[in-house]
């Protein structure tokens, strides 16, 4: 397979990009708009009621980030004119419809007409997330696209971005194959997306019938994604909806040339548009942050467990890569597994000894201006552990509390709801990280590194794109680039 350039497939395209102030989206358009200034136009496709508040959102939430500030020192005073020139905001909702819940009828068909690539990204990334929203951005969301990217008639390909955990709780080696239609991870059968809508419909008339708050309705509506979720064999809200979207896009792309991006955990820039930016607290982060302000006093989970982690400009690398293989010529592959376990693999154990050591030497200083100091934390190895741990610790003084409580009338009625609100609050965190704590799988990249060896034999560009985990040294990057990045960019 003969990729040529890659800067010259991007010349005078034009490229929709949903999701587009999503974190990958906007290295994405970053990088586009870095190495190839001749793209055509970028589409970006925004949750927005009006073009004013996409236009607010695209300089708030998009250009307006540290990360375009290699492309503002490129093009100085120039820079709103050239992103003027190569933006055009989209505003719509694609869980609505087919037209992407975009109102404007004549900006639907002029992408119909000018689009030749679309990248998915837009979704919902909460393993709980209300299941109505879930359904509608990461499953709906799903064949909108798909059959939006049909009747572009210049389209060359799309390329949805998934996640490589729709693999649930499976352990052992996992492998870059597709979801067919109805599929599920425990055997139950009867799994039908037209019927999850019903579900939720059913659900949300029932709520409203009951007179339900707002909040006891987002409470109701996650609860049902994670109950529906397990009833096949997910874990998460989250992983179920988007493997029901790869169902979807099977089923739906026919002819078109459609790739299915599979990345991991998506850590910091490795390298470009420079090392270590970072946005929003991802699930390693959440315990860095945690630990490093002293607040994280037990991990639960398998410290030799292998994470897979994978810096982001490299998933946008094999993005493109892998848009440009696909557009071009017609691999058998679609599947693309991002990651780093099978080819250089990293365990919590290292991830926690880099913690250790970096906090240990530049400490985080808190609101009183003292430093925090660090040290090893206890390990819980399984959940049992935690649930004695939880027993000890806590609940006999919530017991405590309870006949306190009855003997002082209601005395200690605020501490004992307080308290009992934090354990629930952790025993439901547990109760959705723990299949990730455990996680005893690795994801065979077979796919990606036929990609790689593509990119290194035939891409003119082969060092712009670089994708391949095994160049990291996991020590260095996490030391000087991921942790200085996330204390920079993530602690608040």
């Amino acid at each position: 397979m003969e990729l040529g350039s890659a800067l010259q497939f991007l010349d005078n395209k034009s490229i929709l990009v949903t999701g587009a102030t999503g974190f990958l989206a906007k290295l994405f358009v970053e990088k586009v708009l870095r190495v190839q200034p001749n793209v055509k136009k970028l589409y970006l496709l925004l949750r927005a009621a009006d073009h004013k508040y996409a236009v607010h959102r695209l300089h708030n939430e998009i250009i307006g980030k540290d990360l375009f500030r290699v492309l503002k020192e490129k093009y100085g005073k120039n820079f709103s004119s050239f992103v003027s020139e190569k933006i055009t905001l989209i505003p719509g909702d694609l869980s609505h419809d087919e037209d992407l819940g975009v109102k404007d009828s004549s900006l639907v068909e002029e992408m119909w007409k000018e689009v030749d690539v679309v990248i998915n990204l837009a979704a919902t990334t909460n393993f709980d997330e209300r299941y109505d929203v879930a359904l509608g951005l990461n499953t709906l969301g799903a064949k909108h696209v798909a059959i939006f990217a049909k009747k572009c008639v210049k389209l060359k390909v799309l390329v949805h971005v998934s996640t490589a955990y729709v693999s649930g709780e499976r352990s052992g080696l996992i492998l870059e194959n597709s979801y067919k239609m109805g599929e599920t991870l425990n055997g139950v059968s009867g799994l039908d997306i037209d019927f999850e809508k019903k579900v939720v419909e059913q659900k949300l008339n029932e709520l409203n019938l009951q007179g339900a708050s707002e909040k006891e309705v987002t409470q109701a509506m996650k609860d049902l994604g994670i109950e529906r979720a397990r009833f096949y064999g997910w874990p998460n809200t989250y992983v179920f909806t988007k493997a029901m979207g790869e169902m979807l896009l099977g089923e739906l792309k026919g002819n078109m040339a459609a790739v299915i991006m599979r990345p991991t955990i998506v850590t910091s820039t490795y390298k470009e548009p420079f090392p270590g930016w970072a946005e929003g607290v991802r699930t390693i982060d959440s315990l860095a942050v945690g630990y490093a302000k002293g607040k994280l006093t037990f991990f639960l989970g398998n410290l030799e467990a292998i994470v897979d982690v994978i810096p982001a400009d490299m998933v946008v690398n094999a993005m493109i890569v892998a848009m440009v293989a696909h557009a071009t010529h017609q691999p058998s592959e679609s599947i693309y597994h991002v990651g780093s376990s099978v080819r250089s693999p990293i365990r919590y154990s290292n991830l926690q000894e880099y913690g250790f050591r970096y906090f240990t030497k530049k400490p985080w200083i808190n609101k009183d201006g003292k430093p925090v100091i660090v040290g090893k934390i206890t390990i819980m190895d399984s959940m049992d552990s935690f649930h004695r741990y939880m027993a000890v610790r806590y609940k006999l003084l919530l017991k405590g509390l309870e006949l306190a409580n009855t003997a002082f009338c209601q005395f200690f009625q605020g501490v004992y709801t307080d308290l009992n609100r934090k354990i629930n609050f952790v025993m439901r965190l547990v109760d959705i990280y723990r299949p990730y704590l455990f996680f005893d799988a690795i994801f065979d990249d077979i796919n990606t590194e036929k990609l790689r060896m593509a990119a290194r034999s035939s891409l003119v560009e082969k060092d712009m794109f670089y994708f391949d985990p095994k160049s990291i040294d996991w020590d260095d990057y996490f030391m000087t680039i991921h942790i200085p990045g996330i204390v920079k960019y993530i602690f608040k």
